[in-house]
């Protein structure tokens, strides 16, 4: 049989005839409840607490004790050098009135608990045994969830953390430093985030370093991939169903709306959105409810939707591919991402990260990266961003076991062709092998270079923000160049 634990007794009283009756209320309970000590004034409780941290579970003190120090303030400085200690008040104070005030600042102040002292009449007990007896107990119980509560609130804090450092965004360019940036304050708050960027920049990255760095951290964080669903299922994935509510509907289903209750559900390629999915979403962010298959009742959520896509949504909308007011309801904020080729040495941060991380995970000798490797890899266009680097890498650790050079990386089984080196000009498609009068090939390269900036801009402002023109100049420039 487990053996009970004690609950230790600090008596804070000025009148020996109150002390003897509260010693002799919680003699019913001796195997159980010990006083350990008991003072008379406010200053020496404050001096036992503070010398022995934790000794006492429960504080019995008088409202009314002598010393100067007494009542709030002194549960206050108590509670301020134990937090997990328990404080039972008993007071002459509240004899034959009801004081509303009086108990709800004792317990704004920190107490548990409080009793009126039976009369001086009534010598064998300070309060009826029965309750006094159990609000001790209960105030013991209370201590323990709350340093359980605490426990499990650093486990979960420590678990943060560690998702953090696991999924760390890593570089130091110029464009991640501004999505750092965003990223941390725009956490802050519920608002709905469209994520823009080619495949494989990381845009689930993005989403999961958003969910860990808000309030909703301790919920779920539920991706799902919008392409990758049919869409004749995909309703049925968003919203659930009920059992029976259709041919092989054996059990109930929660849909993802539900897992996320009061987490992030992130949408990974949006833009994959067949239209009745669109509506349905659409009604979800506008009331907060979703309409299960099956159900005749709605289901409110508490969701934040992070969406991405790597296509242009506003060009999706204007050829009516995409549902216009979904699409702003999406794009409160948007985020963009960058392709690797244009994040410099982030490159090379990203080969260490991955060099590490999988000569560690197959247990082999880190390999020295040459100087004449770097130069190649800095070149190379990475069409498949940041997931190609990735791939890569592991590839370079399976067959490099010492050092990896520049022939080893110029192979095609490693990069492909598409290495391009400093001296290449790459304008031979511009000139079409005779030579133009600059003023066209400017033109020709206008025309390419605006297209390039739009097709990885979420709107016409965001293309002439990174182009650093007034979006009236910008629009100018479009028409001359036949764009618009």
């Amino acid at each position: 049989m487990q053996k009970q634990e004690m609950i230790n007794i600090l008596l804070v009283e000025d009148e020996e005839f109150d002390v003897r009756r509260v010693k002799n209320t919680l003699d019913y309970y001796n195997s159980r409840i010990k006083l350990l000590d008991t003072v008379s004034n406010g200053m020496a409780a404050l001096s036992l607490i503070r010398e022995n941290p934790d000794k006492y579970d429960v504080v019995i003190m008088d409202y009314q004790i002598s010393g100067g120090l007494k009542g709030e303030e002194l549960i206050s400085k108590m509670k301020s050098y134990d937090p997990f200690i328990q404080i039972i008040v008993v007071t002459k104070m509240t004899i034959n009135i009801t004081n509303y005030d009086f108990a709800n600042n004792l317990l704004q102040a920190g107490a548990f608990w409080y009793c009126t002292k039976y009369p001086g009449n009534i010598e064998e007990y300070i309060y009826q045994p029965t309750d006094f007896i159990l609000s001790i107990f209960n105030a013991y119980e209370k201590k323990k969830l709350e340093k359980q509560k605490l426990k499990s609130d650093k486990r979960l804090k420590k678990n943060i953390e560690n998702l953090l450092e696991a999924k760390k965004i890593i570089g130091e360019s110029k464009p991640m430093i501004q999505l750092k940036e965003n990223i941390e304050k725009y956490a802050k708050s519920d608002v709905n985030i469209l994520i823009n960027g080619p495949s494989g920049t990381g845009k689930e990255l993005v989403a999961w370093n958003i969910h860990l760095r808000s309030k909703r951290k301790y919920e779920n964080f539920v991706p799902i991939n919008c392409g990758s669903i049919p869409s004749d299922l995909l309703e049925s994935e968003l919203f659930g169903f009920e059992k029976g509510s259709f041919t092989g509907a054996n059990r109930e289903k929660p849909g993802l709306f539900e897992v996320a209750n009061n987490g992030t559900l992130f949408l990974d390629e949006v833009g994959e959105l067949p239209p009745t999915a669109q509506v349905k979403l659409l009604r979800v962010l506008q009331e907060g409810e979703i309409e299960k298959i099956g159900r005749t009742g709605k289901i409110s959520v508490n969701v934040r939707i992070i969406a991405a896509t790597n296509k242009n949504l506003a060009h999706e909308v204007n050829n009516n591919r995409f549902r216009e007011d979904l699409y702003y309801r999406l794009n409160v904020v948007p985020l963009e991402i960058v392709p690797l080729r244009q994040r410099g040495d982030d490159i090379l941060l990203l080969f260490e990260h991955f060099l590490d991380y999988f000569s560690q995970d197959l247990g082999f000798t880190k390999p020295v990266l040459e100087e004449s490797a770097k130069e190649i890899l800095l070149n190379y266009k990475w069409p498949g961003n940041v997931r190609e680097l990735r791939n890569v890498v592991q590839r370079l650790v399976l067959n490099c076991p010492d050092r990896i050079t520049a022939k080893d990386v110029s192979n095609p089984m490693i990069l492909g062709n598409s290495i391009v080196s400093k001296e290449e000009s790459g304008f031979e498609d511009l000139y079409e092998g005779q030579v133009l009068p600059l003023k066209e090939v400017e033109r020709k390269f206008r025309i390419r270079y605006f297209k390039y900036v739009r097709s990885i801009s979420s709107s016409d402002s965001a293309a002439a923000e990174k182009l650093g023109l007034a979006p009236s100049n910008f629009y100018r420039m479009c028409k001359e160049l036949g764009l618009k």
